[in-house]
């Protein structure tokens, strides 16, 4: 099928699930281990009112261009509610990669400005940047270019702003990060370690920057501090044995002081 019909199609299924009060939640979840290696996944969860107004859906996606791209993609799977999943994920090796990745998901009108992902390393440690901004500029970044070319504007945009269940309602977008150390800076909503972002679908851009530090500048200086009691210690210790000797030597001294004389 050519890429334009597919986009159509794509297009399509969104402003009806818009229009019929339906609910697509995708997460873009960045995880980096300590070693700056980590993996990217992005996860679609369509509800079951998306399926029931598009049930060739599963059939309808395509991804051989993202398995191209070296992803991982799963095989789109019924939820429990009776939605559908599907899930991409791709490794990364350093953060460069990861930017990379970050910056080829976005593509046109995606939700992921700018982003980039750092990694330095001193003698205090290791500290991790995220940078960039989050936004999409409402209903066209769900349109394939070609499309609004063809028809001048946002198809049926006045017949969603009229529905009851808005863009806002109807589709979910969230962006988290996992990141090596303890953070200690975070614009979005910090839980169990990790920072997530809602990204906001009026247009409004969403600042990401966040920092992850690792503990290495603690542990070095503990490391030194226990170097120095261990030094102390075996210092104290010869000190004890070395007082133990001379009190030993002066008693066997006062002892032969006070031995009789044989005569």
């Amino acid at each position: 099928m050519p890429q334009s019909d597919t986009m159509r199609r794509a297009f399509i299924v969104v402003l009806v699930m818009l229009l019929a009060a339906c609910r697509v939640d995708t997460t873009v979840d960045i995880t980096m281990g300590e070693d700056g290696s980590g993996h990217i996944t992005v996860t679609a969860v369509a509800d079951a009112e998306v399926v029931k107004q598009a049930p060739g859906l599963a059939e309808d996606l395509r991804f051989d261009d993202a398995k191209a791209a070296g992803w991982t993609v799963s095989e789109p799977s019924s939820t429990g509610d009776g939605g559908l999943r599907v899930e991409l994920t791709h490794t990364f090796s350093n953060p460069e990669e990861a930017t990379a990745l970050l910056q080829s998901i976005n593509g046109a009108g995606g939700p992921l400005h700018n982003v980039e992902v750092t990694r330095t390393i001193d003698d205090g440690g290791t500290t991790v940047n995220l940078n960039g901004s989050l936004r999409i500029d409402g209903l066209a970044a769900f349109a394939d270019p070609d499309v609004l070319a063809a028809v001048g504007a946002t198809p049926y945009a006045e017949q969603v702003v009229a529905s009851t269940a808005g863009p806002t309602d109807a589709v979910h977008v969230t962006v988290q990060a996992h990141l090596p150390g303890k953070l200690t800076s975070a614009t979005g909503t910090v839980a169990d370690g990790s920072v997530s972002w809602a990204v906001p679908l009026d247009g409004s851009q969403l600042d990401m920057t966040t920092t992850a530090a690792d503990d290495h500048g603690t542990q070095k200086m503990w490391g030194i501090a226990s170097n120095a009691a261990l030094i102390g210690l075996v210092i104290w210790c010869l000190l004890a044995a070395a007082f133990i000797a001379w009190v030993v030597h002066q008693r066997k001294r006062r002892s032969h002081r006070r031995s009789p004389r044989i005569v």
